[in-house]
């Protein structure tokens, strides 16, 4: 039997026969079930007949798997199709592609989270990064109880002895907070996720120290929260930020916003208020999605090193084969300030 032959009796296309072989994620799970119990009971390998591996050679080769919980925070289910996680997950591919290893993908609502748990205990694999953007410790604390040797991507809790990959959030926001007072910036916005996470809190620890040292205060009117997602923040936040043009109180030069979604939306939505980015209000995001440099004017942003991320996840997968750690590692991926067209330097004025 070939794949064509596989996705003719499943109904499916030949591309969701793929994904599902694969472990990739863009099918769905019911879908991917049936598609393998069919290629088990067909006994389809994937190869032709002296081609290829043999379905034992695949079998025994070294299996990482990228497990997510999804509906949880902001890990919508297709994850995969976000542009932070598209790129993440892009470069744990290549890296795994790097080091001859195969990757399987494991997608499981947080409602189901214990039968989830349970099927992923009953298929071992080498090892299992876990994407841990919007998990609170004790969740984390529980799933390494269960996958000894668990690398945790995208958040850090220092007091969990368990391997973690993240991003250096206070330092990026620090830059950014830096950046805007060192341009002459002293009236400045922060718009804030709704949604809490460890990321978001430290951006927020980050840029208020840098406001801190130089003697800038935030008023709470310019204090905003909306929802992090591109597109439904751009209601709520116009209807704030219109709130805040009508009080009559003076409007922010610069806006900080905690992610580039909510930057782009910021941008979008001041200009349907009449306003000129950067001529009038300036704004800075943070993550350099690809999607920053196609709004206009070009983001100004901190740029996460995802690659780099990717690589010590996998790295310390590797550096675990078959040698297990005495003591879990933590690693903090520092950040880049990007400017670009989003933001302008203020010229000197007396007293505002």
């Amino acid at each position: 039997m070939n794949m064509e032959e596989l996705a003719r009796l499943a109904g499916v296309s030949k591309g969701a026969v793929s994904l599902a072989l694969n472990g990739k994620p863009g099918v769905g799970q019911e879908t991917r079930e049936r598609i393998l119990r069919l290629a088990r009971e067909s006994g389809y390998t994937g190869h032709s007949k002296g081609k290829g591996k043999t379905a034992a050679a695949e079998a025994n080769a070294t299996t990482l798997r990228f497990l997510v919980f999804t509906n949880a925070g902001l890990v919508h289910e297709e994850y995969y199709q976000q542009p932070f996680f598209r790129e993440l997950i892009h470069h744990i591919e290549e890296r795994c592609r790097m080091g001859g290893y195969r990757l399987m993908f494991s997608a499981i609502e947080e409602k189901h989270y214990e039968q989830g748990i349970r099927t992923i205990m009953e298929e071992p694999t080498s090892g299992v990064i876990l994407l841990g953007t919007s998990l609170e410790s004790s969740r984390i604390a529980d799933i390494a109880d269960k996958l000894p040797g668990l690398i945790v991507l995208d958040t850090c809790f220092d007091a969990l002895p368990v391997h973690f990959v993240e991003i250096n959030n206070y330092m990026g926001a620090y830059q950014a907070g830096t950046y805007l007072t060192g341009h002459g910036h002293r009236r400045i916005g922060y718009i804030a996720s709704e949604e809490r996470i460890h990321n978001f809190e430290e951006r927020q620890r980050g840029f208020m120290a840098a406001m801190a040292e130089a003697q800038v205060e935030i008023p709470r009117s310019s204090l905003l929260a909306v929802p992090p997602t591109l597109f439904s923040s751009q209601g709520p936040l116009r209807d704030k930020l219109q709130h805040l043009k009508d009080s009559g109180q003076p409007f922010p030069t610069a806006f900080f916003c905690e992610c580039d979604y909510i930057a782009i939306s910021t941008i979008k939505a001041l200009g349907e208020l009449g306003f000129s980015i950067p001529e009038d209000v300036s704004v800075i995001g943070f993550d350099n999605i690809n999607e920053s440099l196609i709004v206009t004017p070009e983001l100004t942003t901190v740029h996460v090193e995802k690659e780099r991320m990717a690589a010590w996840a996998v790295d310390l997968f590797t550096s675990s084969l078959g040698v297990p750690p005495v003591v879990s590692t933590k690693i903090k991926v520092d950040t880049l300030f990007i400017a670009r067209s989003s933001c302008r330097r203020l010229e000197p004025v007396t007293d505002l």
